[in-house]
């Protein structure tokens, strides 16, 4: 008798209560093992808008949000 088999037998043998909280473990168990794809970083995630942000762009758009910020704030 294999594993397979087995857990049928088991399974059989259970009341219907019982056989839906195998079932939702069997879930979860299966939910655990599958294998998560990998988030994007953003550079991944923007690759397809065919954006180019240099560092100097980025150092003029800090220039002008923070520019006029005192520097005097106590």
């Amino acid at each position: 008798m294999n594993i397979e088999q087995a857990v049928l037998e088991r399974l059989r043998q259970l009341p219907i209560d019982k056989q839906q909280q195998l079932l939702d473990f069997a879930e979860f168990l299966s939910q655990k093992t599958t294998p998560k794809t990998p988030l994007l970083s953003v550079r991944g995630l923007c690759a397809d808008l065919k954006v180019d942000i240099t560092e100097e762009d980025i150092a003029q758009a800090r220039q002008e949000m923070w520019g006029n910020f005192p520097k005097d704030i106590v």
